[in-house]
């Protein structure tokens, strides 16, 4: 009877990581996870991700910063208290809109920033006082690890060596 075990390959240096992943792929042993310390170019396409929708939430996000720019600047300087300034009369909001773009860009990157930051920690259950997802805290340092849950640890094992793992740890899953 085999039972279902998580194999932990710990890489000293990313291109090693990255050789055993291709390694894994050629061989058709599916990755469950990859911790590393920084992002490592070319790991997400090995690992066959999709691409993020992060970028699409942070359109959003700066729609809704320039949106409150625009809406914050007519209404001190055209509904609530208009004023001439400098010569610029307050007939309307689009006559001295080009005064506005600094101001509305400024809010359009603060909110694109802040939303987008706080938008990737819950995502990723990274919030205050959640419990740490890596098995192996070497890997926020200087450490890559390769996750398998699998039912076949020899041959997960034996490839691990193969392609310069450093460290390997075998548990119940």
């Amino acid at each position: 009877m085999s039972t279902t075990k998580i194999v932990y390959g710990l890489y000293a240096d990313d291109d090693d990581l990255m050789n055993g992943v291709k390694a894994f792929n050629d061989k058709g042993i599916a990755i469950n996870e990859v911790y590393t310390p920084f992002p490592v170019h070319g790991l997400d396409k090995a690992l066959g991700l999709k691409k993020t929708r992060i970028s699409d939430a942070a359109f959003i996000y700066a729609l809704y910063g320039v949106s409150i720019g625009a809406t914050v600047t007519w209404y001190v300087m055209n509904h609530d208290w208009p004023q001439n300034i400098g010569g610029k009369p307050a007939f309307d909001w689009a006559h001295n809109m080009p005064a506005f773009v600094v101001p509305m860009f400024e809010l359009m990157v603060f909110c694109a920033a802040h939303m987008m930051s706080l938008t990737f920690l819950v995502r990723n259950k990274m919030y205050p006082g959640a419990p740490a997802q890596n098995p192996d805290p070497r890997t926020t340092d200087d450490k890559f690890l390769m996750e398998f849950v699998t039912n076949d640890v020899e041959s997960v094992k034996q490839l691990l060596i193969e392609t310069g793992v450093e460290e390997i740890t075998v548990k119940d899953a």
